[in-house]
């Protein structure tokens, strides 16, 4: 057990991951999205896809505690539970392919629709997203199975919420429960595929209370009016996302 720990200790670029984990709970708390967007690119860089993705999702358990208390009330929780429901299920064969497939294939694909869907809702693209199970459900597979396969849960579920046109306190409520709800339902499959190792699990640990800090800090910055500078920083997120993920 301990040597776990100290493995996680001498990792290389520990501090990065830190300083990384601060950042991702800073933004979680003020938009409700985009700590995976900014955590697991960086982190990918330090260490690789598979360490990145299972320790963010050791560390991200904390909004449990953190921001999930505070979303609940707010959110659309029956069509953001089709959502979750379908997620869990294509999950495992994202995760499995991202222990399968060559790497920097998967990420120039997952970029490069990230990218296009940006550019669309930047540029004026609206879509009215029915409350119905059917489209619900394809969203969340959508999102699943990048998810499982990139550790991006977030980008197409982002995008396609900031293109319904809902307010902002809405459009937070709804993406931070299923980003909590389902980051935590990833884990027993991460361990089962063996993504998730004791040194693996030390790593989320130890960033967990430094994550969770900063989540209550960017929770209590957040203004329900504030409608032009919350999809201002849910662009900049998803592009800066982009650019970072490029496996260049």
């Amino acid at each position: 057990m301990w040597d776990g720990l100290a493995a996680a200790l001498a990792l290389p670029g520990f501090a990065g991951l830190l300083a990384c984990g601060a950042a991702a709970g800073l933004v979680y708390g003020f938009a409700g999205f985009g700590a995976a967007l900014i955590f697991i690119p960086v982190a990918a860089a330090l260490t690789d896809p598979g360490v990145a993705l299972a320790s963010f999702a050791v560390m991200a358990s904390g909004s449990v505690v953190t921001i999930l208390p505070r979303v609940w009330p707010v959110a659309d929780r029956a069509a953001t539970g089709f959502m979750i429901l379908a997620a869990t299920l294509t999950m495992p064969l994202g995760v499995a392919l991202l222990t399968r497939l060559p790497e920097a294939p998967l990420r120039w694909a997952i970029c490069g629709i990230v990218a296009a869907t940006l550019a669309a809702v930047m540029a004026g693209w609206r879509i009215t997203l029915s409350d119905r199970a059917l489209p619900r459900l394809g969203l969340g597979a959508t999102a699943g199975l990048m998810g499982g396969a990139t550790g991006l849960l977030g980008p197409v579920v982002i995008l396609v919420t900031l293109a319904g046109g809902a307010a902002a306190a809405r459009m937070r409520a709804n993406m931070a429960l299923f980003l909590t709800t389902v980051t935590l339902l990833i884990l027993p499959t991460l361990w089962w595929q063996g993504v998730l190792t004791l040194p693996v699990f030390w790593i989320g640990l130890i960033l967990l209370p430094v994550y969770a800090g900063a989540t209550l800090v960017g929770q209590a910055l957040f203004r329900p009016g504030a409608e032009r500078v919350y999809r201002g920083l849910a662009y900049a997120v998803v592009a800066g996302a982009v650019v970072l993920g490029l496996p260049v």
